[in-house]
């Protein structure tokens, strides 16, 4: 069994360098000088201040949380939005852009009508964050193990984008009952007000399958959103430090961290919008038709119908993906976990590529 600090050490962050992996701590517990540098590295295996290992079972817990807290409360403060969007896209005819579509809801429901759907939009997505933050954490460490120490830093935007993909297979299944029942409230006048009356009225007209019928299309929109969402997140963090912050990382504070965080974040947001758009379309009006296909609804709105309500999204999104990493980093910092820098070459790859002495 490898000593604590070692196996510390081979679980540490896999996208800064170096790197140890359990082989590799094995072989540090074999040699029979280790010296000082051994001694330092297992010393350095959990950084000072932080409250767990990272990767360890609490660490992903309160990632979890992170995710509970990020996306169901922002998802939930921006339903007036979403609302309109939802309606923009199944009824173009009658909402015709986003400040009419406020008045016409306002006019015929009051204002309370803007906050239809808050309460599957608020268990529905908490859900949803639990899943797609913790298991990103979990497939991100996971399939940094199986490439190895090099592999990891040299492909780590495919890493990015398989850890995000995997996550968000699992966040969509967690979601998919409470989206069906969200759009049905927002876009089916009359049909329910709240969730205790639309959930029960869906299982008696449809079975199980009216929750489920839409997690297609939800993957087709969800996994294109989540993987950019990650991985243009990632890449940007990367670069803002590297030649937007006029100093090292390390010696930024903890508020400059969050101010890079939520930058990174809305630039994501941005591209995570427009990527996955169209799908959205298709679950709006998928969820609010009863009997369609997702074929049937793509070919009924066509290439134009699509992208109705995309302003809304961007504006939406955007938002709503920058206050997401900016809670869920905030989270992190509270609870004082593991907050890895930005991913450097491994000595190993600098040697051979020549570029150490």
């Amino acid at each position: 069994m490898y000593p604590t600090a070692l196996t510390q050490l081979a679980r540490a962050n896999p996208f800064s360098a170096p790197l140890f992996s359990l082989q590799r701590a094995e072989e540090l517990q074999q040699t029979p000088a280790a010296g000082p540098a051994t001694r330092r590295l297992a010393a350095a295996a959990t950084a000072e201040g932080d409250s767990c290992e990272f990767g360890s079972q609490k660490y992903l817990l309160l990632c979890g949380f992170g995710g509970i807290v990020s996306c169901g409360l922002t998802h939930t403060a921006v339903v007036p939005l979403d609302l309109v969007k939802c309606r923009l896209q199944v009824d173009p005819d009658k909402y015709k852009s986003i400040g009419n579509g406020f008045r016409l809801t306002v006019r015929e429901d009051g204002a309370r009508g803007l906050a239809k759907g808050w309460a599957p939009t608020f268990i529905g997505y908490s859900m949803q964050g639990l899943c797609k933050f913790g298991f990103y954490e979990v497939f991100k460490i996971f399939y940094s193990d199986l490439m190895g120490e090099e592999n990891t830093y040299l492909w780590r935007t495919s890493l990015y984008l398989a850890a995000s993909a995997s996550a968000e297979f699992f966040a969509d299944i967690a979601l998919a009952p409470m989206e069906a029942c969200k759009v049905r409230i927002q876009t089916k006048p009359g049909y329910a007000n709240t969730l205790r009356e639309c959930a029960p009225k869906m299982y008696a007209e449809e079975g199980v399958w009216a929750f489920y019928k839409g997690v297609v299309p939800l993957w087709m929109r969800q996994i294109p959103y989540t993987m950019m969402k990650f991985a243009c997140f990632e890449r940007t963090v990367e670069l803002l430090y590297k030649y937007a912050v006029p100093k090292p990382r390390s010696e930024c504070s903890k508020s400059e961290q969050l101010v890079v965080t939520f930058t990174a974040g809305y630039i994501a947001g941005v591209f995570c919008a427009i990527v996955s758009h169209p799908a959205d379309s298709v679950v709006s009006v998928l969820n609010k038709e009863s009997g369609s296909t997702a074929s049937q609804v793509l070919k009924k709105l066509g290439p134009r119908g699509v992208w109705k309500g995309l302003v809304a999204r961007i504006i939406m999104i955007g938002t709503l993906t920058a206050l997401q990493w900016f809670i869920y980093d905030s989270v992190k910092v509270y609870f004082r976990l593991p907050r890895p820098p930005p991913p450097e070459m491994p000595e190993s790859l600098k040697k051979k590529l020549g570029l150490t002495e």
